[in-house]
């Protein structure tokens, strides 16, 4: 979806950059108060343009105690963005004051205002909810669990609505640890306004001399429509198409196509990928070649480093030499040769008691020493505020990256950082511990992607706790949860959340359901069904390199169609067609609406009762005809635009079944 000029006009409601002492920033340096940048810290604004459509403004000032400001405001032009996020630096050579009340702080117009906030992935089935809520003078407040990651408990990715009549905001807070928003409806004269006060979830501290420290990032994206019924759509799609556009990851400067992903789960017996060797891995490549199913990415995740076959066991950062005995190189070559990409799994912040990191950099590492929590004293987090800590992960992981031959470098996270940071919190330095290990993080995957021009990353934290808008500039969540996997109802849910937030994502196409229509997690054979419940930008197919011929025969049939599919979700407008209740006796049906082409999919639950259906809300434009191809049933036809507004879209599906109709315009 392209932006109107209605939608630009809407701009500066979103407080761009204007003066310094207008810089949407609120901070208390020891007792006292500060809002923006005041003349006495003689600011100076910088602005640049970095391409056609993007414009930056740095503002600098100095404190009287040292402390450099610096606030960045990012305009967009093709888009209703402003971005803000601030910096402190203290440039003295004593410890600062005490820094507290920091947050971006900026007030928007309002009528009635409502926000659309859901609960991200909390891991169990309970996550992935949404709400509407009144904004009202007690406030809003959105605020993760507190484990120290960003997306559980709390959905960094927000709507405003009734910033104005027929308009809203998308609001996006990136922060990689725990962050805290506030909306408050408040008065300013003749007009009410929604108060927005976006920061750090926790931070009081003084800076040490060369410490820098800083803010969240907060998006602000404006949309308009001609009516109050367009208004979701114009929202969902607007913000579908900036992410895309400015905030997807690139591979090789280009968007990332579809992606079909193939991997050796639980080889020879041993969990997770404990028993991936070289032979096992180049003899499964082969056969999944030979029988015809080509994987864009070679997955191998968690357990090709020493760990005694207990995956959990981080720390040793090499390939086991008993199953890798050349490293992974052989294995990184070959697949190179055949055009695959390879993609590994780290998880590099968490290390177990008795590994080499552990015994060779305790003073590397944060413990928990409590006696509530004997797991989390058997792991430390690994402090990435430490520069030296953070300099030997960088140089680690370049040189398996490189010797491996990895296109695509995978972090998980399972654990919570934040008792790790609250155990070792300094008297007054609330907050410090978590705010430099974030930016460690950052620096991280920054220099990586630099020594590395063709890298890119995949996010993961036990799912999708981690994927803030930070994050997701620099990753795709090609593991968006834990929860569910062959579970279709529940994933129908989770992805009408990726949809609309996060557009680049992955699913299995496993199936959990039993003949009575119960789920039970157990794994049934891949099929049509399960194929049609993971039709997603990335898919990885369960079926193994040793299964029969009549299963490799799924895949060779459906995968074609699935990247058909794929290929319009990253290129389309999105437009949920049912309600998704996380319930087996729903439908489930979605659109995706290009100027030309497009598709409509259709779901029938394991306990639904009736095989008919007709959806009445598809996006059409009425002026032309569509024809409709069903690929896999060989079912074509041709409707006026006209008449499938009137009369609806209808079909009949067999029970525990779905339908992809690709349609043309003309």
């Amino acid at each position: 979806m392209k932006a109107t000029r209605k939608d630009i006009a809407l701009i500066p409601y979103l407080r761009p950059y204007t003066s310094p002492k207008d810089i949407p920033v609120v901070y208390t340096i020891g007792d006292k108060t500060y809002r923006g940048f005041p003349a006495e810290f003689s600011p100076k604004a910088i602005r640049r343009r970095i391409d056609s459509c993007i414009y930056e403004t740095v503002i600098t000032a100095v404190t009287p105690e040292g402390l450099t400001l610096r606030a960045e405001c990012t305009e967009f032009r093709d888009y209703p963005v402003v971005e803000w996020v601030m910096y402190i630096t203290n440039d003295g050579k004593a410890d600062s004051p005490i820094i507290s009340n920091w947050n971006l702080d900026l007030a928007l117009p309002a009528q009635n205002p409502v926000l659309y906030h859901g609960n991200g992935d909390t891991c169990n089935p309970e996550g992935y909810e949404w709400w509407r809520d009144p904004i009202t003078a007690e406030g809003i407040v959105k605020q993760p669990c507190g484990d120290g990651t960003p997306c559980n408990g709390a959905f960094p990715y927000m709507r405003l609505f009734g910033t104005s009549e027929k308009s809203g905001v998308n609001v996006a807070v990136g922060w990689s640890g725990t962050w805290r928003l506030e909306a408050k409806l408040q008065n300013a004269g003749d007009f009410d306004e929604v108060r927005l006060t976006v920061g750090q979830a926790s931070f009081r501290s003084y800076l040490k001399p060369g410490e820098t420290v800083r803010t969240p990032r907060l998006t602000l994206e404006a949309f308009a429509a001609d009516d109050e019924a367009s208004l979701d759509d114009r929202g969902r799609n607007l913000w579908r198409s900036f992410y895309i556009d400015h905030i997807l990851p690139r591979e090789d400067g280009h968007p990332l196509d579809p992606k079909l992903v193939l991997h050796t789960w639980m080889i020879d017996g041993l969990p997770e990928f404990c028993g991936v060797t070289e032979d096992n891995q180049l003899a499964a490549i082969d056969t999944y070649l030979a029988k015809g199913l080509k994987p864009d990415i070679w997955w191998i995740d968690a357990g090709w480093y020493p760990c005694n076959n207990d995956w959990p066991t981080t720390g040793n950062w090499y390939p086991n030499p008993d199953h890798f005995p050349r490293g992974m190189g052989p294995v990184g070559k070959k697949l190179m040769k055949e055009g695959i990409d390879f993609l590994v799994w780290f998880e590099p912040e968490r290390v177990r008691r008795g590994t080499k990191l552990w015994n060779e950099h305790p003073e590397w590492l944060l413990h928990y020493l409590h006696d509530d929590n004997p797991w989390l004293s058997e792991n430390a987090l690994l402090d990435l505020g430490n520069s030296a800590a953070c300099d030997w992960l960088i140089d680690t992981v370049d040189a398996i990256i490189k010797d491996s031959h990895i296109k695509i470098y995978r972090q998980d996270f399972n654990f919570p950082p934040a008792p790790y940071w609250a155990h070792n919190t300094q008297p007054d330095r609330e907050g410090v511990l978590e705010n430099l290990h974030i930016q460690g993080y950052y620096r991280y995957w920054d220099t990586l992607i630099d020594r590395n021009p063709r890298l890119w990353m995949d996010s993961c934290a036990s799912g999708g706790r981690r994927n803030d808008p930070e994050t997701m500039r620099r990753a795709v969540p090609l593991h968006y949860t834990d929860v569910g996997y062959g579970d279709h109802y529940i994933k129908q849910k989770q992805h009408r959340e990726m949809f609309e937030w996060i557009p680049y994502f992955r699913a299995h196409n496993y199936n959990w359901d039993e003949p009575d229509g119960t789920y039970n997690g157990q794994q049934h054979q891949v099929d049509d069904f399960g194929y049609q419940n993971a039709l997603t930008p990335a898919v990885t197919s369960m079926i193994e390199y040793y299964h029969p011929d009549e299963i490799y025969a799924v895949g060779r049939r459906f995968h074609p169609v699935w990247r058909k599919a794929a290929k319009l979700e990253l290129t389309c407008d999105y437009y949920p067609l049912t309600e998704c209740r996380k319930s087996t006796e729903d439908w489930y049906a979605m659109q995706f609406d290009g100027d030309t082409e497009g598709f409509v999919q259709i779901i029938r639950n394991v306990n639904v009762k009736s095989e008919n259906i007709t959806l009445k809300n598809l996006y059409i434009d009425e002026t032309k005809a569509y024809t409709f191809t069903d690929e896999l049933g060989h079912r074509t036809f041709t409707v006026s635009g006209a008449k499938l507004a009137a009369e609806g879209f209808s079909d009949k599906l067999p029970h525990r079944s779905g339908v992809i109709w690709f349609y043309e315009k003309h």
